[in-house]
């Protein structure tokens, strides 16, 4: 690598409203705060909800035929 052309790469601290916070490198630097991280966020916690889409597609089919009549 060539030097003096590229950014200092050091720690930096992040902090999450849950209150978890971890120290990771980038060279931002500094101190992050996030909304949601993989402590709180439903898809990691396993508390993710599940959209019924299957009865939805039904419904919008009963309402909007692709044949065009009424059912």
């Amino acid at each position: 690598m060539k030097s003096g052309i590229h950014p200092e790469y050091t720690e930096m601290k992040v902090s999450c409203s849950c209150g978890h916070s971890f120290v990771t490198k980038s060279t931002r630097g500094g101190e992050l705060h996030l909304d949601v991280c993989s402590e709180c966020h439903p898809f990691y916690t396993g508390k993710q909800r599940v959209m019924d889409t299957g009865g939805r597609i039904e419904k919008f089919n009963k309402r909007f035929s692709v044949l065009g009549g009424k059912k």
